[in-house]
């Protein structure tokens, strides 16, 4: 967990600067003038997420304290790696920036709603949360921070961008196999003692995710690369920040298990789902 706390944001700042080398504004205006992705994508995070996720709770019979812990993983925002992932695999980067941004906006209030419905449903004792305006200050940095200033170095260099664009995902896919394999070995103990009872759950929770964030969207008319944008942000959860309320606001670090578990799962998860998305049709 200290490694998902410390190493992953600071890599993660650093790739999103090489995104936002790939990033223009119009991207972004094209995005406010075509809504119905970001619109779609949002309403897969905030209501179908949440309902799924109780419903996978309540189907595999866990404890009310790690099933408040799920919850509390369904109601946080998209993870910044979201991004990363949209970009190896061609998505529309600048939709999942945007659904980045807004969903954590969003989430100061949803997250604490949905968690405390969980905590008077399951009762896993006197527990409350509270709205975290630090956390979404800090996703804002991580996200908008290295973008802006990649976004800059285009604009004044947009020759070095274009020159960058192949080894800057080659440097990606380097960082994200370094995730995996940090993430995992720091939370080894962890998943070795918990993943019968929570590695399903987590598994199920994840794929389903990536499922409802692709299928919805092009089930609705919406072009591949956004749907792809909306599988990753809907399916990759900040897993770092459900952990940080779990220990640091409620004092619980058992409630943390849900969420450090699919934190490690996630990431082969995702990249699995990745490869096959890429290889099918267009359409």
């Amino acid at each position: 967990m200290e490694f998902a706390a410390v190493a992953l944001p600071l890599a993660l700042g650093i790739i999103m600067f090489g995104l936002g080398l790939d990033l223009t504004p119009a991207d972004f205006v094209r995005v406010a003038k075509q809504p119905k992705a970001a619109a779609v994508a949002l309403a897969c995070q905030l209501l179908l997420l949440p309902t799924i996720c109780f419903g996978l709770v309540l189907l595999f019979r866990l404890p009310p304290i790690f099933a408040v812990g799920m919850l509390l993983l369904a109601a946080s925002p998209g993870g910044t790696t979201a991004n990363l992932y949209s970009h190896l695999f061609r998505g529309d980067v600048a939709l999942n920036i945007s659904l980045t941004a807004i969903n954590s906006v969003i989430a100061v209030v949803t997250l604490p709603v949905i968690t405390n419905l969980a905590i008077a449903y399951f009762q896993p004792g006197d527990l409350s949360v509270g709205l975290q305006f630090r956390k979404t200050l800090e996703v804002f940095l991580i996200v908008l921070g290295p973008v802006a200033l990649g976004m800059t170095v285009r604009a004044l260099k947009p020759g070095f961008a274009t020159a960058m664009d192949k080894p800057v995902r080659i440097a990606s896919i380097a960082i994200l196999v370094l995730v995996i394999a940090g993430s995992v070995a720091s939370s080894y103990d962890l998943l070795a003692a918990n993943f019968v009872r929570i590695g399903g759950i987590a598994t199920a929770f994840c794929v389903l995710s990536l499922t409802v964030g692709y299928l919805v969207p092009r089930l609705l008319k919406i072009e591949k690369s956004q749907a792809v944008a909306s599988a990753f942000e809907v399916g990759i959860h900040n897993a770092t920040l459900a952990i940080v309320i779990a220990q640091g606001v409620l004092q619980r670090p058992d409630m943390s298990l849900p969420a450090a578990i699919y934190g490690v799962l996630m990431f082969p998860i995702a990249a699995l789902f990745g490869l096959w998305v890429t290889r099918r049709r267009p359409g």
